[in-house]
């Protein structure tokens, strides 16, 4: 499987993004997902993740109740949607799919994931 990351973008503080990542491979759907992200000078870390069937999800406590992840395992896509915005998440964002046998329903680590897409930058300004 190969992941393609997008919907990144420069915003205010208060706005909205949504991210996308498009998988290739008929298999997406039986992948937990996960989007993470990395600041300058900063470890890589969860934000969200999510159930293979979208049924269960993970958030990180900075993000709880601002962002919303999703899958549509339909179109072989994740999102990531993510409401009123703070300058503290601005960082390159990552999606990453665990291809692995899986005996949870999500993943938290990064080294729980074996495919990762290229990042998209989120920059929020003040």
């Amino acid at each position: 499987v190969q992941l393609q990351a997008s919907g990144g973008g420069l915003v205010q503080a208060g706005e909205s993004l949504r991210l996308s990542c498009a998988a290739s491979g008929r298999t997406f759907s039986s992948y937990p997902m996960g989007w993470f992200r990395q600041a300058p000078g900063k470890e890589r870390d969860i934000v969200a993740a999510i159930s293979w069937g979208g049924s269960t999800t993970y958030y990180a406590d900075s993000v709880k109740g601002r962002f919303t992840i999703s899958r549509d395992n339909a179109k072989n896509t994740v999102y990531l949607q993510m409401n009123r915005l703070k300058p503290e998440d601005t960082a390159v964002y990552y999606c990453a799919a665990r291809a692995a046998r899986s005996s949870r329903y999500y993943y938290t680590q990064s080294t729980e994931y074996d495919v990762w897409g290229r990042g998209t930058q989120v920059t929020v300004s003040s």
